[in-house]
């Protein structure tokens, strides 16, 4: 029987997955620093403790006043409680495959892994500094970018002062890195 007719439990995460979040690739590890583990985890509890409830009371009181087909606090509030619960399973699943990787360790390390911090120059001289962080710690205001990034696995075992290429959709460029850092202790 076709999946569209029988709705089966699945361990997919892609059917929990919010709008432009991207899925875990096969058999890799939820690398995340402990600050955005911390992050998630505060976000799951507050759906759970807070939101959750109150959204409960609401769609209990709406319930109670009688008819529910044109009853907007009870239509709403049935469809937040559906958003709600499918964010708490989203990070439910992220958090139990969460690695929590403690980027200070790696010291004054000038090769590039996970939570370095880089500046690089790019063919036309223009300098550039991100960081590699978690899939769910992604922020381009910020210039934290994905370890599964393009940028990212181009610099990923390079050292300061390699060249490498990285892969545009103009063609291949060659990027010059002029620093590594990684952050001290108790340091975000």
């Amino acid at each position: 029987m076709s999946k569209a007719f029988v709705k089966e439990p699945s361990d997919d995460e892609d059917d929990d997955l919010p709008e432009g979040a991207t899925p875990l690739p096969a058999g890799t590890k939820n690398y995340i620093t402990a600050q955005g583990y911390q992050r998630l985890r505060d976000e799951l509890m507050h759906l759970i403790d807070v939101e959750r409830p109150e959204i409960v009371q609401i769609v209990s009181w709406a319930a109670s006043n009688g008819d529910r087909s044109e009853n907007g606090d009870y239509l709403y509030g049935k469809k937040r409680l559906r958003e709600i619960d499918r964010r708490i399973r989203f990070l439910t699943r992220r958090l139990d495959k969460a690695e929590v990787v403690d980027p200070s360790l790696q010291g004054d390390n000038d090769q590039i892994f996970f939570g370095a911090t880089v500046t690089y120059a790019n063919q036309a001289g223009e300098e550039n500094t991100i960081t590699i962080v978690g899939m769910d710690e992604v922020d381009l205001d910020a210039h934290r970018v994905s370890w599964i990034s393009p940028i990212a696995k181009a610099l990923i075992k390079a050292r300061e002062g390699d060249t490498v290429p990285l892969r545009t959709p103009s063609g291949i460029e060659q990027i010059d890195i002029l620093e590594v850092r990684y952050p001290k202790r108790g340091e975000a």
